[in-house]
């Protein structure tokens, strides 16, 4: 189907599984909240802004809270069906450019907030994705780093992202690399460079 159908069904089944109340990586949400989140992105052209402009975050929120109270089978079955069909994320590429790394990300925030997590088995097309990924978003979301940094895929391959001396190399397998740079910190990864640039690194508020 594509990476942004996939991880939205394999997201929608992990929220049924671990109920409303379940704990995520997204600091004070819980699965309820996550998934309000979702609904609000794709369904709410009102509230959306609010996402990403701070000076309206508070209306998002209100709007994302009434979300939440509502029944959980409803709300996972409104994040599994996901925009109606004229909702511009809605249609093909568009569909995997904005949702790939969305669902991808938020599937995961659940998945490695439980017990136990382990990283998922490779799989060649959703980490080809990943890397793909990691790579487009570092420019933007690393772009406040204070050192030069490279991502390298555990296959061998790398990629500069930032500009920058002293480098810290990143090392790890895509999907981790792509967690990393959507700010998380539940990762499997190397980081190999001075211990002061590393530092850094891990301490910079990555993201949008």
């Amino acid at each position: 189907m594509g990476l942004a159908a996939d991880e939205r069904q394999a997201l929608s089944a992990l929220f049924e599984e671990v109920g409303p109340d379940a704990p995520t990586l997204c600091e004070g949400w819980a699965t309820r909240d996550l998934a309000a989140h979702l609904i609000v992105r794709e369904h709410r052209l009102d509230a959306s802004p609010g996402i990403m402009v701070p000076a309206l975050a508070g209306y998002t929120k209100r709007v994302q809270d009434g979300y939440a109270a509502k029944p959980w089978p409803a709300l996972v079955d409104q994040v599994r069906r996901g925009p109606a069909w004229y909702w511009p994320m809605a249609l093909g590429p568009l569909n995997e450019l904005t949702n790939g790394a969305e669902f991808l990300v938020h599937h995961e925030d659940v998945r490695r907030a439980q017990p136990g997590w382990q990283p998922r088995p490779a799989d060649p097309s959703r980490d080809e994705a990943a890397w793909r990924l990691a790579r487009q978003s570092a420019k933007l979301n690393l772009r406040k780093a204070p050192v030069g940094v490279v991502l390298r895929h555990t296959d061998g391959r790398s990629a500069q992202v930032k500009s920058g001396d002293p480098v810290v190399t990143v090392t790890g397998d895509p999907v981790d690399l792509l967690l990393f740079v959507f700010g998380r910190d539940a990762v499997h990864l190397t980081f190999d460079g001075d211990p002061a640039a590393v530092d850094r690194l891990q301490g910079l508020s990555r993201g949008m």
